[in-house]
């Protein structure tokens, strides 16, 4: 069995490795050796062993009629996609780490594999190693989903994480991952939510069989959180984590990604550091957990190699993914119903109880100007017309139970 890479960066050069180094186990486990044919990049790599396969012509790959499965790792939409579509075409698997690409062309893609008897897989484009794309599609079958939700970043968990455990400011924080390899030079794609959005419209799509598109879904980073939230957080014996939820309610669904205050009996409280988790909720299994590492190198190529073992096992035979193009038209933003944690001034605070359903109030003393309150559940909407006129400093959702 025949395979080319597409992309030889961080993954690429992982898949590469994993199929060399456990070429024998593979081979096993597909029935057959699996070997690496062609590797597409612009660059040459002298000295590496990649460079007796690479090609810098996507058209060597396609004509090839020994290569039965592409591995597209380059990132981006474009020529990603192309080169996808193309591949599935001619009857050739393709197995993707490619979020982004998944997210914007999925359904499409599954649709051609589907037609040509052949297979698109993305088990890595969510959670890196973590395999909860298998979940969805094969586990969870007997089941209606009610919610998806899920630590999707782990450079943004590592944030909140320190902040919590060290009391320092933002700031500090992200240029201590940045030093540390976890956020990239432009960190805008992970603490302001983009890398989770993407990811959660890839589930529910799993999860609900239709198109949700990652533009429709509302997207709140962690730019907004403060060393002094992290604060009151810790007095309430909560911990702030950047998710992304999506749920159905009425026959509505609705999906979000923003900071949410846990309580420490969630199963995601615990989850910290770079390490990514997801809970899915059937109506009949109830909570399943997903955790592990979420991206990396070696993480993200095993699960890769996995998609790619699992075509060799099926060559021209289509394992069925539910995913239509058929748009998903997602609840109202405003329908949402959650808690909030809201910070005012003090000399505000009759004024907010008078507004708010107030749950619990809270205050530290080495803030004395201000007031935070817990509500009881309540609409987005009914929570911004009620604070339209208060002087907020900061507000978080939190967890409803």
């Amino acid at each position: 069995m025949k395979v080319a890479i597409l992309g030889y960066g961080t993954v690429g050069s992982g898949v590469f490795d994993v199929i060399r180094e456990n070429q024998e186990i593979i081979s096993k486990k597909v029935g057959a050796p699996v070997e690496v044919k062609y590797v597409l990049d612009l660059r040459e790599f002298p000295g590496d062993p990649v460079a007796s396969v690479l090609t810098h012509d996507f058209a060597d790959i396609l004509n090839d009629p020994e290569v039965r499965i592409i591995v597209e790792v380059m990132g981006g939409l474009h020529p990603a996609y192309e080169f996808s579509k193309q591949a599935l075409e001619s009857g050739r698997s393709v197995c993707t780490s490619n979020k982004e690409l998944v997210a914007k062309y999925g359904a499409e893609l599954i649709r051609i594999a589907q037609e040509k008897k052949c297979n698109y897989l993305f088990e890595a484009s969510v959670g890196g190693g973590i395999p909860v794309i298998r979940q969805l599609i094969r586990s969870i079958t007997a089941d209606e989903v009610e919610k998806v939700s899920g630590i999707l970043n782990g450079t943004t968990n590592y944030m909140m994480t320190k902040m919590r455990e060290e009391g320092v400011a933002f700031d500090v924080i992200l240029k201590r991952a940045q030093e540390k390899g976890y956020a990239e030079r432009n960190p805008a794609a992970d603490i302001e939510g983009h890398d989770a959005c993407r990811k959660i419209a890839i589930l529910t799509s799993l999860a609900y069989g239709k198109q949700v598109d990652y533009e429709d879904i509302y997207t709140e980073g962690i730019t907004g959180i403060s060393d002094v939230d992290v604060a009151y957080a810790n007095e309430l014996g909560m911990g702030i984590k950047l998710l992304g939820e999506s749920y159905r309610k009425d026959g509505v669904v609705y999906a979000m990604v923003a900071p949410k205050m846990l309580c420490s009996d969630n199963p995601l409280y615990p989850v910290n550091g770079v390490f990514n988790a997801i809970l899915i909720r059937g109506n009949k299994l109830d909570d399943v957990m997903c955790y592990g590492r979420g991206a990396g190198k070696y993480p993200t190529a095993s699960a890769v190699v996995s998609d790619v073992i699992d075509a060799a096992k099926h060559p021209n035979v289509n394992i069925p993914i539910l995913w239509s193009e058929e748009k998903l038209v997602l609840g109202a933003k405003e329908d949402m119903v959650n808690r909030f944690f809201v910070r005012v001034p003090v000399s505000e605070k009759e004024e907010a109880k008078a507004l708010l359903p107030v749950a619990k109030a809270v205050a530290l003393a080495a803030y004395p100007e201000e007031i935070a309150f817990l509500t009881e559940p309540m609409s987005e909407g009914e929570f911004e017309k009620k604070t339209e006129n208060l002087t907020v400093f900061n507000r978080i959702r939190v967890e409803v139970k």
